[in-house]
């Protein structure tokens, strides 16, 4: 799985393409409260291998996923298994089980599509992974303390497949793109590697251009 994408980077790039190439092209990274905090909170969900069964419902945590057709990986905070006879077979388990991805949050729920995309491509991966259909998903926002239900709906599997191709001609072409300053730069955490103020000044060439030879 060389030519694999890591899912997280989906959130990454829907808030900032810019940011996700700074970190999954050029490497780069920065830590801020908020990522901090994040990893903190992964953490606490990231327990591997370990499974348990309450009920009807078998709870896996730090599950590793995959999608052939996205050529993404990555490992999903928890998926919930819960028994219904419209579901597929669970090795070692008796009866039929419908999966839920379920993503752990720092904050609250966002304006954008930044979680949603992360989720839906969880849901992408454990469809193909286990011949199953996934309408829904949860996100657990530690701010708000509360579990938030998002529907998976077919519109916004297109979407996410979309994301991921351009996501992969940019990683093929190792290609940093600009982007549109705005008040999203103030929170990002690789402002200063970034410096977005720049981005919208001319270029030494383009100042020779127009002062030298004009």
């Amino acid at each position: 799985m060389e030519d694999y994408l890591l899912l997280s980077g989906l959130q990454h790039f829907q808030f900032c393409k810019r940011q996700w190439a700074l970190i999954h092209i050029e490497q780069q990274w920065e830590e801020n409260v908020k990522t901090v905090e994040g990893h903190y909170l992964h953490k606490k969900a990231d327990t591997p291998s370990i499974k348990e069964k309450r009920g009807n419902k078998i709870i896996v945590r730090a599950m590793p996923i995959h999608s052939h057709e996205l050529k993404i990986t990555g490992v999903c905070d928890v998926v919930e298994f819960i028994e219904d006879e419209n579901g597929v077979d669970i090795v070692g388990h008796s009866g039929k089980y419908k999966a839920f991805p379920i993503e752990y949050k720092r904050g609250k729920p966002k304006k954008g599509k930044e979680d949603i995309v992360q989720l839906v491509a969880q849901a992408i991966c454990l469809e193909e992974m286990h011949l199953i259909n996934i309408d829904k998903g949860y996100f657990f926002y530690h701010e708000i303390r509360k579990r938030v239900e998002v529907s998976i709906t077919e519109d916004l599997k297109k979407y996410v497949k979309e994301l991921t191709d351009e996501m992969h001609h940019y990683y093929q072409k190792k290609h940093t793109p600009k982007v549109k300053t705005g008040p999203h730069c103030r929170s990002c955490s690789l402002k200063n590697i970034c410096l977005p103020s720049l981005m919208n000044k001319i270029t030494v060439q383009q100042y020779l251009e127009r002062n030298l030879y004009g």
